[in-house]
């Protein structure tokens, strides 16, 4: 579906935004407006990442926005993100997309109209800052997962569940930064000197703040997998410790078992009437002794 947002005889440039085409309306915009195959090609491939480049007459910028509703297991780029292909000449903008996005009419009326664009860098400005907000939400709820995370990991039990989901998250932060971090061209870019001004600047202020928080999300992503492990392995320390620690208490009263099962004829504690309650007392008292030497040491 083709739609014009902003006509030229309002506006100092013309914007129409295209939402799925068919192949007949890519072939009608790519001869009118004289587009790249290869540009057309780069976004109908769908999980390509972010990328700016200049294609004879016009500039060509894909950029991932993050998707509204994501999945439990999503961590992929096309499950996490979607993505949003700028065409921008001197005197127009077209924009494409397969899902739906319902920004560019809000753009116009409240940031276009309000901020007094009068060029299309300033409005692909505006598309992309637009683009890069849709990471701030995530970030408070990736934070909010972190934190239910620690929670289990230091409170409460942990399951092989709480593995699963903290791979899950980890892959979904992953992600999402290397996506910002490919981004990082095309935001320095729209902030050249030539046409750099406060709105351009925000954009950067944005994209540098959500840019260090994705960078302390990931850093507290992979303290947490290792803080997993190591309780994990601290949790089968303190099981192999006991184990143990039985093994001692009965190594030696196995071994005084083990000699009078041997039932020789001429054992002579075996006719000895006090012999049992004195072995049964033996026993006792090593068992006793090596508490009391456990406990001095420490180790129970």
């Amino acid at each position: 579906m083709i739609k014009t947002i902003a006509d030229s005889s309002q506006y100092p440039f013309k914007w129409i935004d295209i939402t799925d085409p068919d192949e007949e309306e890519l072939k009608q915009v790519r001869e009118k407006y004289a587009l790249h195959e290869s540009s057309i090609s780069d976004w109908l491939q769908p999980d390509h990442l972010p990328k700016y480049e200049t294609v004879g007459q016009y500039v060509f910028i894909i950029f991932r926005m993050h998707c509204q509703t994501v999945g439990a297991e999503a961590d992929t780029v096309g499950e996490l993100t979607d993505k949003l292909a700028i065409f921008m000449t001197k005197d127009s903008v077209i924009t494409m997309h397969k899902q739906p996005w319902n920004e560019a009419e809000p753009i116009l009326k409240d940031q276009v109209d309000q901020h007094d664009c009068d060029n299309t860098v300033h409005l692909v400005n505006e598309i992309i800052k637009s683009c890069i907000a849709t990471y701030e939400a995530p970030s408070l709820k990736l934070t909010k997962d972190i934190e239910y995370y620690e929670e289990n990991m230091f409170l409460k039990n942990r399951k092989a569940s709480l593995l699963k989901g903290l791979y899950y998250l980890r892959r979904r932060v992953e992600v999402t930064r290397r996506i910002l971090m490919l981004s990082h061209d095309i935001v320095e870019k729209m902030d050249m000197p030539d046409h750099s001004n406060t709105y351009t600047r925000d954009t950067r202020d944005l994209y540098v703040k959500l840019h260090n928080i994705y960078d302390t999300l990931f850093e507290n992503m992979n303290h947490l997998v290792m803080v997993y492990f190591s309780i994990s392995s601290q949790r089968t320390n303190e099981i192999v410790r006991v184990l143990t620690v039985f093994s001692v208490f009965f190594m030696p009263l196995t071994f005084i078992v083990g000699i009078y099962g041997m039932n020789f004829d001429f054992m002579p504690e075996l006719r000895l009437k006090w012999g049992y309650p004195g072995v049964m007392i033996l026993m006792g008292v090593i068992t006793f002794g090596i508490y009391v030497w456990f406990k001095r040491r420490g180790w129970l």
